[in-house]
């Protein structure tokens, strides 16, 4: 007898795809229409209005992995006609999606929390504050099952675009235009070239570190206009280290997995990454092992990596990209709650996946009696036996995904490397400490339940160091250079870090 719940999952990805081919304006009202009138714009209704987390660190209570995506294209990336005054706003001109239709995706596709991140542009900032923010507001009335963050992608001085994520509170648009119209570089009309240099982006940091409720701000596609590997464009080592000195508990990470990996259904490149490739969709900076990543994670740097979508136009409209959801997911262990996962993002509580090769991430370090997981720290001492036990366990999709394939993963890697503090090299982009210590494959891991767990013990570690996972579908020792392969045909995950601090 076929299993009721493998039934379920397919029928699900079936009416997925059905919407996904059909989804447009039209296909938004019908699915929003049962939910009118139902919620208020809070998902989590038992927290009040403008806390945005005041005991989210150090709570696990009611914490699951929560898929996501902080890099999502509505109709408001448009384009501005300044030959006329006031400029003039035109919507959908880049991406075309209302916010709403985006949330409605993001929740078929399994997502809890999303975030639109609409382009820049002169005088954007009143555009934000004045035509998308309400949007926001009706979205989250219509979808409350998404938490729906407010932000943008940012115009980051200096560099390509980021992340800029604002907490859930009252005056939270009155603080994105607050920074967005002082720092974001293509705002100032006529343009301001003193806005597009690494001193205001430093500023940007320190003003927004300063302030009672801190966002998030994450590099998009770091190195899509790289033209060489390990030779870097907009995006730089040096920019990325001052810029988290400047303010670590806002500027946290990178893109590991780029969004626009559809590119290759329609002929393109995936992530759009025309000059240099990704390697198995994930960017250079994290996929080299030793690399850039690495490196910063080598200095002791709590620097995270995410996957999103970059959802501008889907892929059967001509577009290169998936929805929401549907191909990149960014795991965040967390309440189902606005502060609690920008807890989880700033803590490193993260791991991805693409083409929902697993849906469930866990990494351990055990040594002396005590225990971390992603993102945490476990400190042992030199005076008792070093060893530290790292667990592994995931957990396989069990159904199919939404292409209608059914991912098998073949091989999963611990990669280690020793933290030896600041490097006198602001442009360092290798840790030759970092290795892949240990691959498994099916016969090296025993199944608990429904997930499969792996062991293996780090014998007599004497340094700081630091340990990640990665697993794929394919057999790739290394994630190659990525052609025109179809990206369903090249999935992969990462963790985030576990860090054993030795004293």
């Amino acid at each position: 007898m076929r299993d009721k719940q493998a039934e379920e999952t397919e029928q699900a990805q079936l009416s997925r795809r059905k919407l996904v081919k059909y989804a447009g304006v039209g296909a938004t009202l019908a699915a929003a229409s049962p939910l009118v009138g139902a919620g208020a714009a809070w998902a989590d209704e038992d927290r009040k209005p403008g806390d945005d987390d005041k005991d989210g660190r150090g709570n696990s209570k009611n914490r699951a992995w929560r898929a996501g995506d902080h890099h999502v294209h509505s109709e408001y990336s448009g384009e501005f006609d300044t030959t006329k005054s006031p400029i003039v706003f035109h919507k959908g001109a880049d991406a075309v999606y209302p916010i709403v239709t985006n949330a409605i995706m993001a929740k078929s596709f399994g997502l809890t929390w999303a975030m639109c991140t609409d382009h820049g542009g002169p005088t954007h900032s009143k555009v934000n504050i004045e035509q998308a923010y309400p949007d926001l507001l009706r979205s989250r009335k219509l979808v409350p099952e998404v938490l729906q963050f407010w932000g943008m992608e940012f115009d980051a001085p200096s560099l390509d675009h980021h992340t800029l994520m604002i907490p859930r509170h009252d005056d939270e648009a009155k603080q994105l235009f607050e920074l967005e119209s002082r720092f974001a570089k293509y705002d100032a009309f006529p343009t301001d070239p003193a806005r597009d240099a690494e001193a205001k982006m430093v500023e940007f940091l320190k003003v927004a570190r300063g302030m009672p409720h801190k966002p998030l701000v994450i590099a998009h596609h770091a190195s899509r206009s790289a033209p060489g590997l390990g030779v870097y464009g907009q995006d730089t080592p040096r920019e990325f280290r001052n810029g988290n000195n400047a303010a670590p508990d806002v500027y946290i990470g990178f893109e590991g997995a780029p969004g626009h990996q559809a590119g290759p259904l329609n002929g393109g490149r995936r992530g759009g990454y025309g000059n240099h490739p990704t390697y198995g969709g994930f960017d250079q900076m994290t996929a080299r092992v030793g690399g850039l990543w690495d490196s910063l994670l080598g200095e002791g740097r709590r620097w995270w990596i995410t996957a999103t979508s970059d959802s501008h136009v889907h892929w059967t409209r001509g577009g290169s990209d998936f929805w929401p959801g549907e191909y990149s997911k960014t795991y965040v262990h967390a309440r189902q709650d606005y502060g609690d996962i920008m807890d989880g993002l700033r803590n490193g509580r993260i791991w991805v996946t693409t083409g929902d090769l697993i849906r469930s991430l866990d990494v351990t370090a055990t040594s002396q009696g005590r225990t971390a997981e992603v993102g945490q720290t476990i400190t042992v001492s030199r005076r008792s036996r070093t060893d530290v036990e790292i667990e592994i366990t995931f957990r396989p999709l069990g159904g199919v995904n939404a292409n209608g394939d059914r991912p098998e993963v073949r091989r999963v890697d611990l990669i280690v490397g020793q933290i030896t503090g600041p490097s006198a090299n602001l442009d360092a982009d290798t840790n030759p400490t970092t290795k892949v210590v240990a691959r498994f494959g099916p016969r090296d891991w025993r199944r608990r339940g429904d997930s499969y767990v792996i062991r293996h013990t780090l014998r007599n570690v004497e340094a700081d160091t630091y340990a990640r996972v990665r697993g794929t579908s394919t057999d790739e020792a290394e994630p190659l250079a990525d052609g025109l392969e179809s990206p369903w045909d090249d999935l992969w995950f990462y963790s985030n870090p576990v860090f054993v601090h030795v004293r």
